[in-house]
């Protein structure tokens, strides 16, 4: 048996070389929820859900978000309207009396409909519509994330770190605190990040299945260290758990030159060396790491190197040998 921690779009690209490897139905894939939102009152877990699509067929592979040729009629008529009525569009919080009101969450990651800033596909929305039925209707987002995978027909085990909400708070030197989907959606990642709170994790429980499932070996992807692990590693027990198991980790930079997405931007914030010597220094649980051919770090851990690229299905399955190449190495 073999678990992955998901995060961002790494991980989903590495899982494409799954059955190359390892048995799905021997697998565990524990996802990240600090990206979560509610948005319109849905609630939408964009960590879970690339897992979600990826591994059911349906995920939009040109955007690594939502669902292929999905239509967008809704979210095309919500920003209409918004804009029609005189209102703005960008990113719009409920006020703070509304940010805990009714569903439990964390604060500051409730947002209103209005203008919905997120492109929301007609097919996805069924998706946030059906978990946020259950868990109104008194099931844990395990227990939904669950009924999601059977619905789509995945092999693996799907499981959200914990069933307590986290907001992944980004601080920026210029535009203050926001919610790490207003600053990578809506800003794009452009605000010089000063700081990263992971509000709600330090009384989040890691759940009974995710913790077993982190007693076995662990492959962490070429996620970003900071807000696809970072929200994990904040909840209670997880990184001591993943320091009682086997960890290999695929670094998301070729020395100081990352992949994609906002890594550089948000390690340097938080006082991590944008690079693959400051993942090492972030993953201190990690026993042994994957490394680009064409990275040179030197690493006080057993390292594999191979072409980290991850393109297609035969690229995942490459860095996936590599990945168990190093499980073999540290066990």
């Amino acid at each position: 048996m073999v678990t992955f921690l998901a995060g961002g779009t790494g991980t989903p690209k590495l899982l494409a070389g799954l059955s190359a490897h390892y048995d799905p139905a021997a697998t565990t894939v524990v996802g990240n929820v600090g990206d979560d939102v509610e948005l319109g009152g849905l609630v939408v877990c964009p960590d879970l859900d690339t897992v979600l699509f990826a591994r059911g067929g349906e995920l939009d592979r040109e955007t690594w978000w939502g669902i292929d040729d999905d239509t967008t009629a809704t979210h095309a008529e919500l920003r209409r309207l918004s804009e029609a009525a005189g209102l703005s569009t960008g990113p719009r919080y409920l006020p703070d009396d509304r940010q805990t009101a009714g569903r439990e969450i964390a604060d500051w990651r409730r947002f209103s409909g209005v203008g919905e800033f997120m492109e929301i596909g007609d097919r996805d929305r069924a998706v946030h519509l059906l978990r946020t039925s259950l868990l109104d209707e008194g099931e844990s987002l395990t227990a939904a994330t669950r009924r999601l995978a059977e619905a789509f027909d995945l092999q693996l085990d799907l499981l959200p770190v914990t069933d307590d909400p986290v907001a992944s708070l980004i601080h920026t030197e210029a535009a203050g605190r926001m919610h790490f989907q207003e600053f990578w959606v809506a800003r794009r990642g452009e605000p010089t990040v000063t700081d990263v709170e992971f509000r709600g994790a330090s009384t989040a429980t890691l759940t009974e299945p995710a913790r077993e499932a982190l007693a076995e070996p662990v492959i962490v992807g070429p996620s970003n260290p900071v807000t696809s692990l970072g929200p994990m590693l904040a909840v209670p027990d997880v990184e001591a758990a993943l320091s009682e198991t086997t960890v290999v980790a695929v670094s998301p930079f070729v020395e100081d030159r990352v992949f994609s997405g906002p890594a550089a931007n948000l390690m340097e914030g938080v006082g991590y060396e944008p690079s693959t010597a400051g993942v090492a220094d972030a993953y201190s649980f990690a026993d042994a790491f994957v490394l680009d051919e064409a990275d040179g770090t030197a690493l006080d851990r057993p390292v594999v190197r191979t072409d980290t690229t991850l393109d297609d299905d035969g690229d995942a399955e490459r860095v996936l040998s590599a990945c168990r190449e190093a499980l073999e190495v540290v066990r």
